[in-house]
């Protein structure tokens, strides 16, 4: 008889629950993987035998009820979703050449197959789109149906939306931070921060770091007043600091904030301190209400100094600072990174949800909210 405290057996339990979830989790991607290979053939066939045209805007009415009729355990066959069948096909086929032949015969763990998949497309682009390309036969089945329709209905291109499919099954997104992310515009605005890291980091670090950062920062779930000083947008984030580290971008850690750095016998203050797991580093970030001064820069080079001197050990790699200001004049802050010998980057920031100074004062108290609630219910 197995006693509660027999840590082998738990272990073993423990191992096995593991191992069970784990083949839950390749079980679903193989479900989700054969159901858009299925959209995907059903969009190919619509679009193909234009039989819209002929039968006109009753047909996806009428194609969706035989579906249903003939198909009552599976669920997906509405109307409007046939129509997105169609929609998903015609965006990509229209850029990849090859694309339904590989969906048609593309399986995930045919690692063979995808050598011949990337030599089959076409690009255009440059090196990055090309990699993209390259590996999308594959992403393509590993996101849910819900973030496909976000994807193709929203971005402009099919380079734009292989870049977010990317990001989707590499920071396994939710369906809500995907719409914030394309809300954010994450594909225009990854890596445009103004940096010195081609002088600053190793050209094999130099580009990794840069796509870490981005311009601007959308801090939209902020609702703070006009006129806020530095100090107020610091708590404010640090109050949300879930969603201010969805937008910094994945691997980003919070350390903590006005940090204290002793240096000779003045103590100086850290606005943010952060590390990124993946790109082993401290990041300081300083945070500026107004426009960005040149002094912003020699002041953060000096604090990312002093973590180099007094946190970072011999598995970190170099510190990077980030200012993150309302405005800056782009010239103006190439000009202040070009001599300075720390990794520093320069972004900007937009508040879309702020509210006038007096407007929080017009909202209704919780108090008032509950009273006039009370008086509708003893009324009736």
């Amino acid at each position: 008889m197995l006693k509660e405290n027999n840590e082998q057996y738990f272990r073993w339990i423990s191992d096995l629950k593991q191992k069970i979830q784990q083949s839950q989790i390749k079980a679903a991607i193989q479900v989700n993987s054969a159901l858009i290979e299925m959209y995907w053939d059903l969009g190919k066939e619509i679009s193909e035998r234009s039989f819209e045209n002929t039968y006109g805007s009753g047909f996806f009415k009428q194609l969706s009820q035989d579906l249903r009729n003939e198909f009552p355990e599976i669920k997906g066959f509405s109307s409007s979703n046939l129509r997105f069948f169609e929609i998903f096909y015609q965006f990509y086929s229209q850029e990849v050449t090859n694309l339904q032949q590989v969906v048609r015969e593309f399986k995930i763990d045919d690692k063979p197959n995808l050598q011949q998949v990337v030599g089959e497309f076409k690009s255009e682009e440059n090196q990055n789109r090309q990699q993209l390309v390259g590996e999308f036969p594959q992403k393509l089945f590993l996101i849910p149906w819900g973030h496909h329709i976000q994807i193709f209905t929203k971005c402009k291109n099919v380079t734009e939306a292989l870049f977010y499919i990317n990001k989707t099954v590499e920071n396994g997104w939710s369906r809500a931070v995907l719409l914030n992310m394309i809300s954010g515009n994450l594909y225009q605005s990854q890596g445009k921060a103004i940096t010195n890291f081609s002088k600053t980091l190793p050209d094999y670090d130099s580009e990794l770091v840069k796509q870490t950062l981005k311009d601007p920062y959308i801090f939209d779930f902020l609702n703070i007043s006009e006129n806020f000083k530095e100090r107020e947008l610091e708590n404010a984030l640090i109050d949300n600091i879930q969603k201010f580290l969805i937008e910094l971008g994945n691997g980003f850690a919070f350390v903590g904030k006005q940090v204290e750095m002793k240096v000779g016998n003045q103590s100086f203050f850290l606005d943010l301190l952060f590390y990124h797991i993946k790109l082993k580093r401290y990041v300081v970030i300083e945070l500026k209400s107004g426009e960005f001064e040149p002094e912003h820069a020699g002041k953060l080079n000096f604090y990312v100094t002093s973590v180099d001197k007094q946190l970072r050990d011999e598995n970190d790699n170099a510190t990077v600072g980030l200012i993150i200001c309302k405005t800056k004049d782009d010239i103006i802050a190439e000009y202040s990174l070009t001599d300075l010998h720390k990794p520093l980057g320069i972004s900007s920031y937009e508040l879309r949800k702020i509210l006038p100074d007096n407007f929080k004062s017009s909202l209704p108290s919780i108090e008032e909210i509950e009273n006039e609630l009370n008086k509708n219910i003893n009324t009736k």
